[in-house]
């Protein structure tokens, strides 16, 4: 009897120190055990290489490929077994950006009101810069957000100027067309 193998996602989140070659030892160890890169999201931070990826490989590949990504000499990976979920969320799809002077706080009380609302934080960036003539650093952030059909954007947005005021950042709400 000819079975068809059995895939699995696995969510893996790495870092180490930043060096040239890490995503190729990643890559390599994932394919010399049958792993697909479906996703991922990478970056740079403070002299370390961090990020997210989701792999799919067959059930039978998962426990040796999990061990020899544990073995990477120069990154530190674990892997988390999930659900695989391709479908786009209904509802509504948001752009959050936001641009102020940098202080303690500004991610916690802009999510606070973000999640009062019932909004999903689908994605998020943020970075710092130096202001152009003042050479004070300003905050960045660009948020990928979803909401059921319901939201009521302009309260929202409402909520969102208030703590803009009270934060001194510039913050623009723009709904995604789905169409």
């Amino acid at each position: 009897m000819n079975t068809v193998p059995h895939n699995i996602d696995l969510i893996l989140t790495v870092i180490g120190d930043d060096r040239p070659g890490l995503v190729e030892q990643l890559a390599a160890s994932i394919a010399e055990h049958g792993g697909n890169w479906l996703e991922s999201s990478l970056s740079h931070l403070s002299g370390k290489f961090a990020g997210i990826v989701r792999v799919e490989c067959a059930a039978e590949q998962a426990d040796a490929l999990r061990a020899a990504l544990s073995a990477l000499p120069s990154l530190t990976v674990a892997a988390q077994l999930t659900q695989a979920v391709d479908i786009a969320p209904a509802g509504r799809h948001l752009t959050l950006s936001l641009t102020g002077h940098d202080r303690v706080g500004i991610v916690r009380e802009v999510s606070q009101v973000i999640a009062r609302h019932g909004v999903n934080v689908e994605g998020l960036t943020t970075w710092t810069s130096s202001a152009p003539m003042s050479g004070e650093t300003l905050f960045h952030a660009e948020a990928a957000l979803q909401a059921d059909a319901g939201l009521d954007t302009d309260a929202l947005l409402a909520a969102l100027e208030a703590i803009s005021n009270e934060l001194v950042v510039d913050i623009l709400l723009d709904e995604i067309d789905a169409h």
